[in-house]
């Protein structure tokens, strides 16, 4: 009998703790913002590039590994160009042979200007004689129609130079085509970031559109987060913010504002407090500034969770000052506190 009772007991206790844990989960007051602030659960987000070809071919060389921090304008890929070096030389040649073939039309253009006007002067010559009574009337009209002839001439000839010009600038444009390719060829790194993953190898063939390399950009870094309804609309892009990383708690990292979504979504899954659960949300991004972020560049790792603090502005358009803990002095440590 006292065995009984003693797992009786042992199975009550077992109950009491679970029930006093999901009263705390579920029934227990939400652990608020001061009055006048708004807080979310976020983690550092940064933009994901793909560094891809243009047309299909073969991989040269990669001159960056996976981690690697790069410069915007830093050679990332060079793409094999045996191929299109050959096509540009072809095109080359098509260039300069339709420029020899305009040389030969402006040739022909001054061949129709000299015909035209040796049968104009011969036809005032024809007509003056004609008056005296020496040429016929027969032999005015061929020279009439020699000088007709001779201007319908010229203006093929005009024409025919229009025309060689207009196909040495199809060449030229095909010329230009195949440079740019060639240009596209080398890869540039569009932003500063730093090497994610590298998806092909040398000597890789890779298709138009294919994948080399992925970078995390580090030119807009970020954190998102959702406010309720009732926070959103006493948010203004611009304001600041601060975030507070859950590895460096001791640490506010001031932020910017930079976006606030006219529309308000159902609640995400990240939400967890019992008051956003039950309210749309909207979504918020804030911006660390540029400078903090060069300035320890080293150091920034997306992915780390935080919490994002951003002051609501009052019906009578003052804002609350920030409390201890989030105060500027604070952010001037972030060298000493995060180390080496």
């Amino acid at each position: 009998m006292s065995r009984k009772i003693s797992i009786f007991l042992v199975f009550l206790a077992l109950a009491g703790f679970l029930g006093f844990g999901a009263w705390k989960v579920l029934l227990a007051p939400d652990d608020l913002p001061p009055e006048g602030f708004a807080r979310g659960n976020g983690r550092i987000e940064a933009d994901l590039i793909d560094i891809s070809t243009r047309t299909a071919g073969r991989v040269a060389s990669i001159l960056v590994r996976e981690g690697d921090l790069v410069q915007q304008g830093d050679v990332l890929v060079i793409m094999d160009t045996t191929e299109l070096k050959a096509q540009k030389m072809r095109a080359a040649a098509a260039v300069a042979s339709s420029e020899a073939a305009v040389a030969v039309a402006e040739a022909a253009v001054s061949q129709a200007e000299a015909k035209l006007a040796l049968a104009i002067s011969e036809l005032a010559r024809s007509e003056e004689l004609q008056t005296r009574g020496v040429v016929s009337q027969e032999n005015l009209d061929i020279r009439r129609t020699e000088t007709q002839l001779a201007q319908a001439g010229l203006v093929a000839a005009q024409a025919g130079v229009v025309a060689k010009l207009r196909a040495v600038d199809a060449e030229n444009a095909a010329l230009q085509e195949i440079e740019a390719r060639i240009a596209d060829s080398t890869l540039y790194a569009p932003q500063i970031g730093r090497v994610l993953y590298r998806l092909a190898q040398p000597s890789e063939v890779v298709g138009s559109g294919g994948k080399v390399l992925t970078m995390v950009s580090l030119a807009d870094v970020y954190m998102e987060f959702f406010l309720t309804a009732s926070a959103a609309p006493r948010l203004r892009l611009g304001d600041e913010a601060r975030i507070v990383i859950d590895i460096l708690p001791q640490i506010s990292i001031p932020a910017i504002v930079t976006f606030v979504s006219p529309q308000a979504q159902f609640t995400p899954k990240q939400v967890e407090t019992l008051q956003e659960r039950e309210s749309l949300m909207f979504r918020i991004r804030v911006r660390i500034p540029q400078e903090l972020i060069k300035a320890r560049i080293e150091r920034i790792k997306t992915g780390v969770r935080g919490v994002v603090w951003v002051r609501l502005w009052e019906p009578d358009g003052q804002l609350p000052d920030w409390p201890d803990g989030l105060t500027p002095p604070l952010v001037a440590n972030l060298d000493g506190a995060v180390g080496d």
